[in-house]
């Protein structure tokens, strides 16, 4: 139990309490007292209306004699005027100075605290000295509480009788009837917790008696003391402790400070006492979650009074609760009966799923249903009731699977006879709150002019149905193929697009769109999950791509805006399934290059979201189209990159590193599929296209300078490239060379003149090397790696490099390109650097002088070409031809 030290310390805590509670309602008044300033300044800034002085009657008599004139008066008397407004009452209200603060507010507070101090330090004198004794000290404790209560009660009749304004900042009745309950708590806990003058059962009645009468009290009082009778109504338990504990008077108690709470919250409207109210209670259900199927009962019936009790007094519109205000959904109601059905939640999680856990949560939850119907206000509940209804079942799937189920006979797909009373109950609920949840969300549609009351309950009706699909199969198939649940998704499906053609049928109403979407999206996520059901695990990749690709179609064919991003996501759970197990089906993959599990479970789904992007671009371009367009290029890139992994490593696409061939490979795939995106970016304007092509570049660009160029490099490692024409350069370098070339020419006029330079300029490299890597293997034969530079092979490199710049000098001119002239320049200047640096230095005899008599007249040759054929000029007239 909690033991405080010392008398003095209760004292000094109580003290600081009543301050901070009061200090609550000194703000609250505070700004009553400055709209009533408000107020009277607007009523004394208006003069009363002056009636407009009489005309003069003229009788007939007047107009058929002739009258003499009458003398006109020396004075006229002015007409009446409305009296002007005097200037104080034109200037806004003035606050409350300095002198009026001190005198006013101040001092009270001061004074109030310094009487607290002193009384605490007189306290503490006496026991020191010895001067009183425990029973002494009790008895003056409660006297002094009597005083201070009867001395608010006194100052609050003669406040209310008196004829001058009292300053409402400082309530002095209510600081000392604060005063007054605090110092009772204290007094009887002393007497328990220091003295042990009460037992258990007695200190427990008084302390929450003095709770209860500090909330009757706050009626009168005000905020305050309400405050802090929920306060200390709530923590009494903790004070009291006894070897034998009594759940069943705690809760009941509980549920009593609850009613009283909640009673002096509707009375006041005080929205934060209802909070706080709520919040205690919820705490107390935690302590006791663990502790047994004997504590379930008494933590059941905490749970189902809270919520009877938020329903009769907090939901507004609902019997005895606040007024409502028509179709919104109000924080407040719906946070009370969610709070106290999570609490029926955490009491089933607590307890395995026991039976009478699981009756309260589902009465409690068919409440919530009947509570939000009646009053749309609470209508958040039904959306936190279905989340927990699901959560209650997954859990219930995830704690193992029943050897029998409830059933007279096996069948297939499920198991064997069953006796599990559990399980049972668990289906049976699961019927229940799917019919319940499913009717009722389809029949609250156009019952409220709020979009947000009809989303929500047609939100309910499709994830909850759902949900329990799911979990009953996780715990009753095992997750294995299972015609059973196959049916009832589809016959689910079915129930869904019969709600979603009926609903599209109505007249437009707020939130009808989207109520319409969602049961759009549970019949299409039904048929998802009948394929799941009905087929092996593999397919279920297949499944969601297709239903992606159903939805992109039925998305043309309703104006349902929804639907395009419902493609999207199931785009995206199709490459959260890849992400959880690539290879789709395990160790079943198969060994058969191309033809296995991997040609399924990548290409159909990127076959589908390439179909779905195409469908979907009829209709515009937006965030869900590009979503479907970036997974169509992940599992296109996905698919050729796991088959090529899967055909160079037998089966086995785990395999920690990669060979040559396998680079080579993907290197090929990854500049095809970007020369591909390059045209296709033309025609679509895709910025996924677009980006597309541009990171699967910068991959074969990485790809090539970290792999085949570097690490990879036949001439660094280790490497069989077999063949002496057809072998692993031709694939690793030469292809890879063209396929560069080929995407220079596809993005130029369409990309920066550098982007394309800058690829052509890689081709060159990949080609240069394809002739360089050749010469070496007619040299050195398959493993080029090791050994020795002959004089004869080092010159082979002098002569093919010069011949393959005099080929591509050949190919520019007669094609007219620039570029490929540029290549040809800069492989012949890599020739000159050569022959000056490299030859020179290591050829000897007839090589070195035939490499540099070759290189001088391939230079002196390719002179004459730029001369006679490049830039070839007619020659200017002589000066006597111009004469003739």
């Amino acid at each position: 139990r909690t033991m405080f030290d010392d008398f003095s310390f209760v004292w000094s805590v109580i003290a600081i309490a009543t301050l901070i509670f009061a200090g609550k309602a000194l703000n609250q008044v505070k700004v009553l007292r400055a709209r009533l300033d408000a107020l009277e300044a607007r009523l004394v800034a208006t003069p009363p209306a002056v009636a407009s002085p009489l005309a003069p009657v003229i009788h007939a008599e007047s107009i058929s004699k002739p009258t003499a004139p009458e003398p006109v008066a020396a004075s006229v008397t002015p007409p009446l005027r409305r009296s002007a407004p005097s200037l104080a009452s034109a200037l806004p209200p003035q606050g409350p100075g300095f002198e009026e603060r001190v005198g006013t507010r101040w001092v009270v507070w001061v004074g109030g605290l310094t009487l607290a101090l002193g009384g605490l330090f007189m306290v503490r004198f006496s026991i020191e000295q010895g001067l009183l004794g425990p029973g002494v000290r009790t008895l003056l404790g409660g006297a002094f509480a009597l005083a201070l209560l009867a001395a608010g009660e006194w100052m609050r009749r003669k406040d209310s009788l008196s004829s001058h304004a009292v300053p409402p900042i400082a309530n002095i009745p209510a600081i000392l009837t604060a005063a007054g309950t605090a110092t009772a708590f204290a007094t009887v806990y002393a007497a328990y917790a220091l003295y042990e003058f009460l037992v258990p059962v007695a200190a427990f009645v008084l302390l929450g008696a003095v709770a209860l009468g500090t909330l009757a009290a706050a009626l009168l009082h005000g905020p305050a003391l309400a405050g802090l009778g929920v306060a200390a109504a709530f923590v009494t338990p903790v004070l009291v402790s006894s070897s034998t504990p009594d759940y069943w008077s705690l809760y009941i108690y509980l549920a009593i400070v609850t009613a009283a709470s909640f009673a002096l919250a509707r009375a006041r409207l005080w929205r934060w006492l209802a909070i706080t109210t709520i919040i205690f209670a919820f705490a107390w259900t935690l302590p006791c979650l663990e502790c047994g199927p004997a504590f379930v009962a008494p933590l059941a019936f905490h749970a189902a009074a809270g919520f009877v009790l938020a329903a009769l007094l907090v939901v507004c519109g609902f019997l005895f609760g606040p007024p409502a205000e028509a179709d919104r959904i109000e924080p407040i109601s719906s946070a009370s009966l969610a709070t106290y059905l999570l609490a029926a939640t955490l009491i089933v999680l607590g307890n395995g799923h026991s039976d009478l856990s699981m009756v309260v949560f589902g009465v409690l939850t068919g409440a919530t249903l009947g509570v939000a119907w009646r009053a749309p206000n609470a209508t958040a509940a039904v959306g936190a009731a279905s989340g927990m209804v699901a959560l209650v079942f997954l859990s219930w799937a995830g704690r193992g699977n029943p050897d029998m189920l409830v059933l007279t006979g096996p069948l297939p797909g499920i198991g064997a006879t069953a006796i599990d009373g559990s399980v049972s109950l668990h289906l049976m609920s699961a019927a229940i709150f799917a019919v319940g949840f499913g009717v009722a969300g389809f029949l609250a549609q156009g019952r409220s002019v709020g979009a947000a009351v009809s989303v929500v309950w047609a939100a309910s009706a499709v994830l909850t149905p759902l949900a329990l699909l799911v979990a009953l199969y996780a715990r009753i198939a095992h997750l294995d193929r299972s015609i059973p649940f196959a049916i009832l998704a589809v016959l689910l499906a079915a129930a869904f697009a019969f709600a979603t053609e009926t609903l599209a049928r109505r007249d437009t109403r707020p939130g009808l769109s989207i109520s319409v979407a969602l049961f759009a999206t549970g019949t299409l996520s039904a048929l998802a999950l009948a394929l799941t059901f009905s087929l092996e695990k593999g397919w279920l990749t297949i499944a969601l791509s297709l239903m992606s690709l159903g939805t992109a179609w039925i998305a043309t064919r309703r104006s349902i805006p929804f639907l395009r991003a419902l493609a999207a996501i199931l785009a995206g759970l199709v490459v959260a399934r890849i992400g959880y197990e690539p290879r789709i089906v395990g160790d079943v993959v198969g060994t058969t290059p191309i033809f296995n599990w991997l040609l399924w479970g990548y290409g159909v789904p990127a076959l589908s979201f390439w179909a779905a992007s195409n469908l979907m671009r009829r209709r515009g371009d937006d965030a869900s189209l590009r979503a479907v367009e970036a997974a169509a290029i992940l599992f296109s890139v996905l698919l050729a990159f796991m088959e090529i992994r899967h055909a160079v490593n037998g089966g086995d696409v785990y395999r920690p590193s990669a060979g040559l061939t396998e680079l080579a490979l993907q290197v090929c795939v990854a500049l095809g599929m970007a020369i591909g995106l390059e045209r296709l970016r033309i025609r679509s304007h895709s910025i996924v296209h677009d980006a597309g092509a541009m990171l699967l570049t910068l991959s074969a660009a990485v790809m090539i300078i970290g792999g085949l160029l570097s690490l990879y490099m036949p001439m660094w490692r280790y490497t069989d490239i077999n063949g002496v024409v057809i072998n692993t350069l031709l694939l690793a370098y030469a292809l890879p060379s063209l396929l560069a070339l080929l995407l220079s020419y596809a993005v130029a006029s369409h990309r920066a003149t550098i982007y394309a330079n800058t690829i052509a300029a890689g081709a060159l490299v990949l080609a240069l090397a394809y002739v360089s890597l050749a010469i070496r293997r007619l040299y050195h034969g398959p493993v080029l790696s090791g050994g020795l530079t002959s004089d004869a092979e080092q010159y082979t490199y002098s002569i093919a490099w010069l011949l393959f710049g005099v080929v591509l000098l050949g190919i520019g001119l007669l094609i007219n390109s620039q570029r490929a002239r540029l290549a040809s320049a800069v492989v012949i200047a890599l020739t000159i650097v050569k022959a000056f640096v490299i030859d020179m230095a290591t050829l000897t005899g007839v090589y070195r002088a035939l490499s540099f008599m070759c290189l001088g007249l391939v230079l002196v040759a390719i002179g004459w070409l730029y001369q006679r054929i490049l830039f070839k000029r007619a020659a200017s007239p002589s000066p006597k031809q111009a004469t003739t």
